[in-house]
Parts: C-alpha cells; structure tokens; sequence
C-alpha cells in the first residue's frame, strides 16, 4: 500500500508503513493538498510584487507535520483568479509603452509582425534555457510569484527581476499585452488600446502547456496576447540549514526501503518545505517512539522534486526516508492516471547532514 504523511498515521507517522515498491506517486496526497491561491495576475494587474514568503511556507510545513490536523479535499484551481476591478468606469489606465497597432483590433494585435520580430530575436538570458517562443498565450500556473510591467520588451531585465525575487523564482514569462487605454464600461465599453511589455514570475519551469491564458474580455474590450516568451533557469534549488546537497537526480527516488511517506505542496517549487516537514516528522516520531523497542522513524534523507500533470508544473512533491539513496535509485520519471501524465523534474536529494539512528538513547 502506500503511504503519505498524514502526519502520524495520518499526519505524522509514528511508524513506518510498508514501503510500495516502487514508490509511485501518491494521488491521494496531491488531492488533499490546498490549491494554489492564484495561477496568473488578474486581468487589470499591471503591477503584483513577489509576496510569496519561503521561510513562512517551511514554518507552515513543519506546523501541519506535527500537529496531526486532518486534510481537507479541496478542488484544484486552473483559472487566473478574476479579481473584481474597483476603478471608475471610463478612468484612464496607465500608458503602455508598447508599439500601438493599426487597425486598433484584435485581430491586427495577433497578427502584428512587429512583435513576432520582438519575440523571435529576444536574447535568451544567461543561465536560462528557452521554453517556448512566439506564442499567443501567457502562462497560468499555481506557482505565479508576481508581475512587472516593463517600458521595453527585455528578457534580460525580466531575468534580473527573476534572480532578485524575494522567493526562489526559476521560470519567467515575458509578452505582449492589448490593454484597454480607460477601464471599460458604460460609454466607454470598448475604448482604444494601449500595448504593454508584462513579466511574469513562477516558483516553477514555465512549459508552453502552461501558457493557455489567451485573453479575456473586460466589457467589449478584447484583451490578447502575443510574443510570449518563456524561459526557465538552470541552476539547481538552494541549500538548507542541516542538510547536505542538493544532488541533483534523473527521476524521483524508489527504493527498496527506508520509505517514511510523501508531503505535496501545490504552488511553487519550495524544497524548504521538505525539509521542514522531514525535521518535524522525526521530532513527533521521536515523541511517539515504539516504547517495546525504543525506535522510531527518523527523516535523514528527502527527495524533492516538481510534479507536473501533462507538462504543466504543479507543486513540490517530497518523499520521506530513513535513509539516504544515491541517483542510481531515481528512476521513477512518470506515470499515468488515466489519460493524464504526471512527470517528475528538478529532482534533488538532500541529507540530514548528522544522521538521526532512531533510537532512544
């Protein structure tokens, strides 16, 4: 059977439970996890800094790891979250510093060749790999960060505001918005258009399956988009306190024992959590310890890694051992449920630095 970290038996594991081999993914876990709050900036956005808050997600990690609190089944969220607009009707809207388009239409916007040559001679960023260009939609993922409106379309400024986020960013998403130029509404339901440069930040790889926003009406007013480019970064999650790595693996790990469980966080791609919840887990085991043989389970090595449900990333995926495994053991790449494929990426390993035996000494 297979187990995840209820944290006890059903949160926290006082005991091992026997190990699946393999260890596939655990779909009970990913859909009991909460959603991500948001996917996208909402339609008016022009601006969102980054908000998302690390070592607060790690704290929340390693609250629910000890606490034994019960799940609640909550349905996934795809949409941008559509955030009521509280402007006046007709208000002027910040000018955008895009070339304008003539005809002023739909249509003459997607078509423009102007920002297919933005799009197809955008440099790509050093350290990043290129994941889509071109395309028509912009990305909707539960591990958006924020969004900056820039006065040229640059990558490379866009990248700078990636490497600077607050929160580990490794995926950005650059295009071409057709904004109205005054808040649609009554008299002004379909005003002229203004052109913005939006960059969008994810805690995640950006794929070209993730970029299915492709417009929105605001009254009679057609919001589109073109030249989206995406990219994503190379370099590897960062380190943390009392663990040796990250090392870096194929697929995820299955191993033939030592399997405490799974902890799943949909939105960004977050390996503090892991490590939270590892510590956290260890801790209750120790306090509920087997009192016939003084042992309990003790968390000395996660694997860590990005789930994605048909190419489109969603949330940081952690599995729990008693021991560490090297990349000859990452050999879990994927698997199907029903029709939907769900891959593992950015897989790394991390060891508890000074190994816990699980014993009461």
């Amino acid at each position: 059977m297979r187990s995840y970290i209820f944290v006890s038996a059903l949160a926290g594991l006082t005991a091992a439970i026997p190990s699946p081999a393999p260890q596939n993914i655990d779909f009970d876990a990913v859909d009991s996890a909460p959603p991500a709050a948001v996917s996208g900036p909402a339609i008016a956005d022009i601006s969102q800094p980054v908000t998302y808050n690390p070592s607060a997600a790690a704290s929340s990690a390693a609250l629910a790891a000890s606490t034994d609190p019960a799940s609640q089944k909550i349905k996934k969220r795809r949409d941008v979250e559509k955030r009521t607009d509280t402007t006046s009707a007709c208000s002027k809207q910040p000018d955008g510093y895009g070339s304008k388009t003539s005809p002023d239409t739909d249509q003459a916007f997607l078509a423009n060749p102007a920002y297919t040559t933005l799009s197809t001679n955008a440099p790509v960023p050093q350290g990043y790999s290129q994941s889509f260009s071109n395309l028509q939609g912009s990305v909707q993922l539960g591990s958006y960060l924020g969004l900056y409106t820039l006065q040229k379309y640059d990558p490379i400024q866009c990248q700078q505001l990636c490497d600077a986020a607050s929160a580990p960013c490794y995926g950005f998403n650059l295009y071409v918005e057709r904004d109205p130029s005054v808040n649609p509404g009554p008299g002004c339901d379909d005003p002229a258009s203004i052109t913005n440069y939006k960059c969008t930040l994810y805690g995640s790889s950006v794929t070209s399956a993730s970029a299915t926003n492709t417009g929105q009406y605001r009254d009679q007013f057609h919001v589109v988009i073109a030249a989206s480019n995406g990219y994503t970064k190379l370099a590897p999650p960062p380190s943390y306190t009392n663990f040796t790595g990250p090392t870096e693996f194929g697929g995820a790990i299955n191993a033939p024992s030592g399997y405490i469980g799974v902890k799943y966080y949909a939105g960004p791609y977050d390996p503090s959590q892991c490590a939270a919840a590892c510590q956290a887990t260890t801790a209750y085991d120790h306090r509920h310890y087997n009192t016939a043989t003084g042992k309990y389970d003790a968390c000395n090595f996660f694997n860590s890694y990005v789930l994605s449900e048909d190419d489109v990333p969603q949330g940081t995926y952690c599995s729990l051992y008693t021991q560490s495994w090297d990349k000859s053991y990452s050999t879990n790449y994927g698997q199907y449920r029903g029709s939907d494929y769900y891959g593992v990426s950015s897989s790394y390993g991390y060891t508890l630095t000074v190994q816990d035996p699980g014993v009461i000494s």
